[in-house]
């Protein structure tokens, strides 16, 4: 979409109406069942990208260059590995729908970056690091994260994990169009979700789930255990699946034992004390964590500070690793879940 208007309320109006109907499109077309309810466990075979991403010298600056003299908005830096279940997804379901690819080619660049790499990228400030050393430096603790670079090589979005089509169409047309100069990416789609009629919902409650008040302060004194906060909402599709599969492993459950776990709405005025001692409800501090996503994980450790989050689609395998990752205290030697991974087999 390229709007162009004379007068910054015609400008808005056009945009509020288009990112209306937009969003009412997607959320209408039901999402493709594999891109929530699959078998997450490393793939057998490696991983094959469409011919029509970008062979690069990895020299991000001339690749935006290049990308703009080609009338595009901007790159985007994807990260990969070759075993990664969560990277077939987004190729076999979002780059399988012709939409997606068209509007993608149109407007951006794609670069893949294997985390595991040792070829060099140089980035825009000219430093000089391999792929393996840029995966750590911007944190991609999961597979696959995308970066999106707009026109002047600013940083518009970040993409951690895998989203559905709906989502991730969301995301292409929050910079493309340039929203991301004057709003989150959360506060992007509610405005949206503002505009169209949900039914509350109500959300599916499990034995671990600590009841309210949630006065989770642990700012002054240390818990005995470290903290799970599961934010969802009702009527959504992600979430009954992380409850009617995940959820109900034993192996998940028994590792969550080993947690305070909290569930909060994520549209609630639910009152809560966050871990870092804020009075706040559930709503604002989902705003301010800039969630877009549910249901998001986030974890934080007996001090409440945050360790990880996981904020886009997962099953099994991967929330059992996260889930060992801090059960074991495996952060406070390696913050980097990948390389902790590449050394912890469970």
């Amino acid at each position: 979409m390229n709007f162009r208007k004379n007068g910054k309320t015609a400008v808005k109006t056009v945009l509020l109406l288009a990112l209306t109907f937009s969003h009412y499109l997607y959320a209408a077309t039901p999402e493709p069942e594999e891109a929530f309810n699959f078998n997450d466990t490393p793939l057998a075979n490696p991983l094959e990208h469409p011919g029509w991403f970008k062979e690069s010298f990895l020299d991000l600056r001339d690749d935006l260059k290049e990308a703009l003299a080609a009338d595009k908005k901007g790159i985007i830096v994807y990260f990969w590995q070759q075993r990664c279940p969560y990277c077939q997804k987004l190729m076999k379901v979002n780059f399988s729908l012709a939409d997606i690819v068209t509007y993608t080619r149109r407007n951006f660049d794609l670069i893949p970056i294997n985390i595991w790499g040792i070829d060099e990228v140089t980035d825009f400030q000219g430093n000089t690091l391999t792929e393996r050393e840029l995966s750590l430096r911007e944190d991609t603790n999961f597979t696959p994260s995308l970066i999106f670079y707009d026109a002047e090589g600013a940083e518009a979005l970040r993409l951690r994990g895998y989203y559905p089509p709906y989502k991730f169409r969301a995301a292409l047309e929050y910079v493309a169009d340039g929203h991301h100069k004057n709003e989150t990416f959360a506060r992007y789609l509610e405005r949206a979700e503002g505009t169209l009629a949900f039914e509350p919902g109500e959300l599916n409650d499990e034995p671990f789930f600590s009841p309210p008040p949630y006065a989770l302060d642990r700012s002054r004194m240390s818990a005995e255990q470290p903290l799970a906060i599961f934010f969802e909402r009702g009527e959504c599709h992600a979430c009954d699946i992380l409850h009617a599969q995940p959820l109900q492993q034993p192996a998940i459950n028994n590792l969550l034992q080993q947690f305070e776990s909290i569930q909060l709405d994520i549209r609630s005025d639910t009152p809560i004390l966050t871990p870092g001692g804020q009075r706040t409800t559930a709503k604002a501090w989902a705003r301010e964590l800039e969630l877009f996503y549910t249901p998001s994980i986030i974890f934080f450790d007996k001090s409440g500070h945050e360790i990880i989050r996981v904020d886009s689609v997962v099953q099994f395998f991967r929330l059992r690793n996260v889930l060992n990752y801090i059960s074991s205290r495996g952060y406070q030697n390696e913050p980097n879940y990948q390389s902790w991974r590449s050394n912890n087999r469970f």
